[in-house]
């Protein structure tokens, strides 16, 4: 073999071993593979593996110009069939489309009668997020939230705060986001996290952004305890204050605002507690349930009593105290009914000359 030659296969084959590696290492790595539907997070690494890019829609404000060319700025708004109205190219719809989605079909567009457009598109302003929240509120609804707010953009905490926060029965440790595709046909996504742990043992707690079309669901806690209740009552999740009605035998009848998941006895100390003509034995609390149905538990007023006993239940919102009459006063009460007719007429002169005995009056 020529020296030349030899010379040249000593260069090549190292080079092409160092090629052939490169290339084998690169042919055994994995594809990603698509998310399952339906696929369970507990914290936000996982919401973050999925990126959620921004899809423009109705209500969104756009800028677009055309690099050195004059006449085709545009400032526009995404109107309700999802469309802009851009120069010389007229209607373009955008609606489901990232920015740069939507910046690739407007240079499409334009490049019918521009040579190697180069397009701007900047998102000036954003819609409102539309979110649902169910469950354990004390408001669930629809909420639509701003986005050009002083506190940024929308996360989970915030929207559970807007719907009113937690209620007493509200399970932090299954707070469920739904999310839908973010093209048609696409596979929801559902993402849980748990707050309660993190809550009680510390560590990260995860508050991820809310999007558009998100519905938030809070799971009703069926094993709830004592722990659960102070740490749930003590978080920024419940709400500040509830209103109960508390009616009867009370020094202040009326509307108190007592805690998050204030006890029963808490409520009757705000109202000035009982009365001597209010019975201890015989209080009820009558509650109103999601489907209508009104409770009325009969319970004995045990200050002592630890939360979530049966004689000192936490309060819900919305929830009235009946604090009822002793059976004295109310033999009392029914005297003075019986009599109250006859008052102008019967008075003490009168019954003892009826009785024909010597009256003190006027003698």
């Amino acid at each position: 073999m020529p020296s030349s030659l030899r010379l040249a296969s000593l260069v090549c084959t190292p080079l092409i071993a160092g090629l052939a590696a490169v290339a084998a290492s690169l042919a055994v790595v994995p594809m990603k593979a698509s998310a399952e539907p339906l696929a369970l997070a507990t914290g936000a690494a996982s919401v973050g593996r999925e990126a959620f890019r921004y899809r423009l829609g109705p209500g969104d404000s756009l800028v677009m110009s055309v690099f050195k060319m004059s006449g085709y700025e545009a400032n526009v708004k995404v109107l309700s069939d999802g469309t802009i109205n851009l120069p010389r190219i007229g209607t373009v719809e955008v609606w489901g489309l990232t920015l740069e989605e939507a910046r690739l079909r407007i240079t499409a567009a334009y490049e019918v009668f521009l040579r190697r457009p180069i397009v701007y598109l900047d998102l000036v302003t954003s819609r409102p997020v539309k979110v649902t929240v169910t469950g354990e509120v004390e408001r669930p609804g629809v909420f639509s939230l701003p986005t050009q707010a002083e506190g940024g953009w929308p996360t989970l905490v915030d929207v559970v705060q807007k719907a009113g926060g937690v209620t007493a029965s509200g399970d932090l440790s299954r707070i469920e986001v739904l999310r839908p595709a973010a093209r048609p046909g696409g596979s929801m996504r559902r993402y849980q996290f748990d707050y309660l742990t993190v809550l009680r043992k510390g560590g990260h707690a995860p508050n991820p952004l809310i999007y558009d079309g998100d519905s938030i669901r809070l799971y009703k806690n069926d094993g709830v305890n004592n722990a659960d209740l102070i740490t749930t009552a003590a978080s920024n999740f419940a709400p500040d204050m509830i209103r109960v009605n508390v009616i009867g035998e009370v020094a202040k009848p009326g509307v108190q605002q007592v805690p998050s998941n204030a006890p029963l006895s808490q409520a009757i100390f705000a109202s000035g507690g009982i009365t001597r003509r209010g019975s201890i034995s015989t209080v009820e609390l009558v509650r109103v349930d999601g489907d209508g149905e009104p409770t009325v538990a009969v319970m004995s007023f045990d200050p002592s009593a630890v939360l979530s006993s049966p004689t000192n239940p936490p309060l819900r919102q919305g929830d009235v105290i009946v604090v009822n009459r002793t059976a004295l006063a109310k033999v009392a009460d029914g005297l003075t009914d019986a009599f109250s007719p006859l008052t102008p007429i019967v008075n003490a002169a009168s019954i003892f000359r009826i009785l024909g005995l010597p009256s003190v009056i006027g003698n």
